[in-house]
Parts: C-alpha cells; structure tokens; sequence
C-alpha cells in the first residue's frame, strides 16, 4: 500500500470541462475522476474530493475487499474501469445505506471513503473525502405535492452542506421566488418569508402561514434601508456579477449573516467573479449535486438553527 502525493477530483457528470480547466495541471483522468499532484487545492467545480490517496496493490477480489476493510468499514465504489471486476470488490465490502435522506436530518457523520479499479491488480482508493454522501450525491425523500418544482432540493442540500438552516422565526429572503420552490422549503421550516419577484409565487405557496409576497425585482430590497433578515437566499437567474453587486451590498452593510445563493453560468462563462465569492470569510462555493451549469455560494454564520 503506497500513499500518493496527489489528489483525486470528481467532477459532476457533464462539467468534466469546468473542472479540468480549474485544475490546470494533472497526472491522469479517468472519465469523471482527475488526479492532480500535491495538497488538496480550490476546486469548485469538483462534486466530491478524495484528499488522501492510497494506491494498493491486490492479488484477487477477496484480497482488495479485504485491503479495504482493513483501512476502514465504509466504501463507495465510483467505477472507472474493469467494471465488473469492482462489483464483486464492493459486493464484498459492508453494506452502505443509500437510502434518501428525509429533510431536515442531518448528513451522514460515519467516515466514507472512495475507490477505483484503475487495474485488474491495483485499486486506488481514498479512506478521506470532501463528501459525506457516496460519490457527493446527495439523495432526499422528495415530496411529490407541495412545492412547485423540484428546485427545493438545491437549497435542502446546501443547507444539509451547511448543518445550519432557518428557524421558526428566522426572517428569509427569497430573491427571485417564482414559482416558489425555495419559499415552500423556508416556510416548511417555520420560517418568515418575504418573497420577490416579477413572477407570482405559486398560489398553493402563496397562501403558506408566514409567507409575504412582493412584486417587483428579485434585487429591490436593498440593505441598510431593508428591514432586518436572518437569512439572504437567491436562486434566480442574472450574470453572476450583478449577484455579486448585490450581495457586497448586503456584506457591507453587515445587514445579514447567512446566505445562500445560486450562481448561475451561461455558455463560454468567464469565472473570475468567482474569486469575489470565494474572498468572503468562512464562505463555501460548491457544485451541488442538484446543480446544473451552476454553483452554490453559501455563508451562515452563528445564525439559523443547528
């Protein structure tokens, strides 16, 4: 078993680009998988990160199941190649419950490693990753009545993410609600929403106890002058450099503590304001699993509950 000086990378299926192009330098991809040498670095565009790699040498399929368990107990296997060959490995290992999260428990807290077969005789496995969930895809018992769309998933993951969300009380903004996904999922939590946007909310969201929708602009509630808010959310869909604007505004005035925001790409997208996001204290930017050609930004600071 030797330990590698690099790290893997796994970007979200169809952003292999995005993820290749942050990295720059690299040592191997395997389809989704890039490995880069040196420290774990910034890789917003990674769907999880393997950041202590291992590379071990095997005999059979019974010797990899048991080289593994002898690290540790869990294992998500992300198949690169002899497919067949890796099933009957992780067919060997300790069952690993995927079962859908039900929102609002929290992440799962047992270490969860990840592997590969990168030969008939050669695993290369990580027993540390950035990502609670088996190859960071989260997975939630979604509800089939209710919200709008299935966009609410975005914002459960980021707060699951976060092990911080809103509580009963807690002021939300919702900037950009149409037709109301992310408001369905605050007022769930007992939260007030104040909803903006041109478009309606959906009447069935509209109607939640402690919900206030206002028409007009998704960035027309301003800070100072805005009333007070616990928790600053945006899903909507503009350049991310206007989203930057508007939440400096906010960080500035010191008017809320806690965000999350969707920044939101379109075709050959520049990247540089990246850095703006990424240069606020204690922030995390991250490729949800629920994410598209976007990411999240996301900041809670003391606020919300644990």
């Amino acid at each position: 078993m030797e330990a590698l000086d690099a790290t893997g990378y796994l970007a979200a299926p169809g952003f292999e680009r995005q993820l290749l192009d942050e990295l720059g330098d690299l040592t191997e991809v395997r389809g989704r998988l890039a490995i880069v040498p040196g420290p774990p670095r910034t890789a917003h565009w990674a769907q999880n990160v393997w950041l202590r790699l291992l590379r071990i040498p095997i005999r059979s399929v019974a010797d990899g199941a048991r080289q593994l368990r002898s690290i540790q107990r869990n294992w998500a296997l992300h198949s690169t190649g002899q497919h067949r060959r890796a099933a009957l490995i992780q067919g060997e290992l300790p069952h690993v419950s995927a079962k859908p999260i039900e929102f609002p428990a929290p992440a799962p807290k047992a270490p969860l490693g990840s592997w590969t077969l990168i030969d008939r005789n050669t695993i290369l496995a990580s027993p540390v990753c950035s990502s609670p969930f088996p190859n960071g895809e989260a997975s939630f018992v979604e509800f089939k009545a209710g919200p709008p769309t299935r966009a609410y998933l975005k914002l459960w993951e980021a707060l699951t993410l976060l092990g911080r969300r809103p509580g009963p009380g807690d002021r939300c903004l919702d900037a950009g609600c149409s037709p109301g996904g992310w408001t369905w999922a605050l007022a769930r939590l007992g939260a007030k929403v104040v909803s903006v946007d041109r478009a309606p909310l959906h009447p069935g969201v509209a109607a939640l106890p402690g919900v206030e929708y206002r028409k007009g602009s998704a960035f027309s509630i301003r800070p100072p002058r805005a009333e007070p808010f616990d928790w600053v959310l945006s899903d909507v869909v503009c350049y991310p450099e206007r989203l930057w604007s508007w939440i400096r505004a906010w960080l500035d005035a010191g008017s809320c503590r806690s965000f999350v925001c969707t920044i939101k790409f379109q075709g050959n997208s520049h990247y540089g304001v990246l850095r703006d996001f990424a240069s606020v204290p204690g922030s995390r930017i991250v490729h949800l699993a629920s994410n598209k050609h976007e990411l999240t930004w996301m900041l809670a600071q003391g606020m919300g509950t644990g």
